[in-house]
């Protein structure tokens, strides 16, 4: 039954472009309206036909991995480093370590970070994907990894924290924000479910980016908001091109919004959060500014530390 529910997702997906369903989802019609009849017998383009292996696995999505995959799988993915990311080793230097706690990971993308928390002993992992293609690609590396206490959840996860669900030691957004058109209400909305957040974002930085001819033109207007009594402005995004990707790991939307460096920190503040450490500072990023930090709640450090005692 999994096996042929996945051909069927499969088959939907190779005759959906990413791209038009982001247009889909921009223009208010339902993802789920009927795409083009498929060619016949394009079904049988989702069966294998060598004995299983990794690389079957792997090839269902091939040329579509961001992540250079650990070792002996190395030779199939892409080139980020997601699986041994620096970014996750400063976290855990930062929080301590995550041994024995439950952690939230928000859009997890290929399944990089949540394999790295659960080898740091997280007892527990939920990681929430809106993508459908990295969800299944998160499916094939929990099997291929042998994950046991990472779950993986398909849906978005900011309807997940609407719910809500229940609190988390720690929250993980690592290169979600940037991807939301409303970013203040992932923040307030995940700082109620934990006293500690992690995250890696782009951020708007006008003298930077005008200078920029390849994302210049990307901002293309602001606007002021307020949500949960903070004020702040916010910088329209639009994928543009990268839509046309069927890796495309950007929002469910074709544009999202940005926010300046200082107001995602005082954002993260105005909701409770306010012990702050930043780092990867990278201005000049390849896809616009961007830097981390790691917050908690002042009473945090000295429960984590009665924990501990």
């Amino acid at each position: 039954m999994i096996r042929k529910t996945i051909d069927r997702i499969r088959s939907s997906l190779l005759h959906l472009p990413m791209g038009a369903a982001a247009r889909r989802r921009a223009s208010g019609a339902s993802v789920d309206s009927p795409s083009a009849p498929a060619a016949p017998g394009a079904i049988l383009d989702c069966y294998a036909s060598s004995a299983p292996s990794a690389r079957n696995a792997l090839e269902i999505f091939k040329g579509e991995w961001s992540s250079k995959l650990p070792e002996p799988l190395d030779d199939q993915g892409g080139k980020a480093l997601l699986f041994d990311d620096k970014r996750v080793k400063w976290l855990l230097a930062q929080c301590g370590g995550v041994e024995g706690e439950s952690v939230l990971e928000l859009g997890p993308l290929e399944g990089g970070h949540s394999s790295m928390l659960e080898r740091a002993g997280a007892s527990e992992v939920i990681a929430v994907e809106a993508n459908s293609r990295a969800f299944l690609k998160c499916l094939i590396i929990k099997e291929l990894l042998r994950l046991q206490r990472v779950n993986f959840l398909y849906g978005d996860f900011v309807e997940y924290l609407r719910l809500p669900p229940s609190r988390f030691d720690l929250v993980v957004a690592c290169g979600v924000l940037y991807h939301m058109r409303n970013p203040v209400e992932l923040i307030a909305l995940a700082s109620a479910v934990t006293d500690r957040l992690f995250v890696w974002t782009h951020y708007y930085d006008e003298a930077i980016l005008s200078a920029r001819e390849d994302l210049a033109g990307k901002f293309p207007s602001h606007v002021k908001a307020e949500y949960g009594g903070f004020v702040h402005t916010l910088y329209r995004q639009e994928y543009r091109a990268a839509l046309d990707w069927a890796g495309f790991c950007g929002g469910g939307h074709a544009d999202s919004a940005w926010m300046s460096r200082d107001e995602i920190l005082g954002c993260v503040r105005h909701f409770g959060l306010t012990e702050i450490e930043t780092a990867f500072e990278a201005p000049d990023h390849v896809n616009g500014p961007s830097f981390a930090f790691f917050a908690r709640r002042p009473d945090a450090r000295a429960e984590a530390g009665a924990a501990g005692g």
